[in-house]
């Protein structure tokens, strides 16, 4: 069963081989989509995709910044001149020594020092080299993963403990509602009294009425709902996996059924009070898994 991951991550590893030694690092925040920047040395780029792949096999979401340090053994690498820069520059040189007319001879020292002037040639694709980068690469896409795994399984306790409070809620919900239907019927029944004051209406049909008006605002099937959109909530961080959309999307629904609550509740009196005061904390609940949720991958 795959665990709850954070899309938010952090690793680096170091490794010291025959090629040199070399280090990973791999950072990662929330994003609705996976988004990944490699960042390499200008001679490592034709590495680029490889190691772009070994994050895309085992990471599903999240912008994720991927940077490889690579300090060589042995050699340097080669550089090579740019010419059409160096060419500029002393074509520069010549002019403005005419144009103020100055007798000097260009250094060489300084041009080798303008940015660009010499680059790292470019590496030619090395199989050593290239299965190096991509064991360093997926042994820090395990550490990173390790990471967010273990952000995630903090996440997932905040949210169930959340969600426990929600089924608290509408189990005293359920319990108070039983007690509000004929609190809500009977102050119902006082204003359509008061209203119809002096007119010849049956006073069974206006009981009548009365209990219609009041079953419209039963919340039992709103309590079924919010507790079964609750299993599913449990159900869906105990499966683990690629849950955060799927979640956000649940409290969407639960947000209705507490919404809808709150809209019933008017009318009975200190019941009614006491429903509104349990309906106000689930929104608060399921905005706090809400919040976490869209931090999971």
């Amino acid at each position: 069963m795959p665990p709850l991951r954070s899309m938010t991550g952090f690793a680096r590893l170091r490794r010291v081989n025959d090629l040199g030694e070399m280090i990973i690092t791999l950072k990662s925040v929330n994003h609705r989509s996976l988004d990944v920047h490699v960042h390499l040395p200008a001679d490592l780029d034709v590495y680029e995709n490889a190691l772009r792949n070994a994050v895309k096999q085992k990471v599903s979401r999240g912008r994720v910044d991927v940077r490889l340090t690579w300090n060589r053994a042995g050699s340097r690498s080669m550089l090579t001149l740019n010419r059409p820069l160096l060419e500029s520059w002393l074509a520069a040189f010549q002019q403005a020594r005419e144009y103020h007319t100055v007798f000097s001879e260009p250094d060489l020292n300084a041009a080798m020092r303008i940015p660009g002037m010499l680059t790292e040639a470019d590496a030619e694709p090395d199989e050593t080299l290239e299965s190096a980068l991509t064991s360093l690469a997926v042994e820090a896409v395990d550490l990173f993963n390790d990471s967010r795994a273990k952000e995630g399984a903090a996440l997932g306790v905040v949210m169930r403990e959340a969600n426990a409070r929600i089924r608290s809620h509408a189990d005293g919900m359920g319990e108070l509602r039983g007690r509000a239907l004929p609190a809500f019927q009977e102050r119902l029944q006082e204003r359509l009294s008061n209203l119809l004051n002096g007119s010849n209406i049956d006073p069974q049909r206006l009981a009548q009425e009365a209990a219609i008006l009041a079953d419209k605002s039963d919340i039992m099937e709103e309590i079924h709902r919010l507790t079964i959109h609750s299993e599913e909530l449990n159900r869906l961080l105990d499966a683990g996996g690629e849950v955060g959309k799927k979640l956000d999307f649940l409290m969407q629904e639960m947000g209705r059924e507490a919404n809808t609550i709150l809209s019933k509740t008017g009318g009975a009196g200190e019941i009614g009070l006491r429903l509104t005061d349990s309906g106000i904390a689930v929104k608060s609940e399921i905005e706090r898994i809400r919040e976490q949720s869209l931090n999971l991958e």
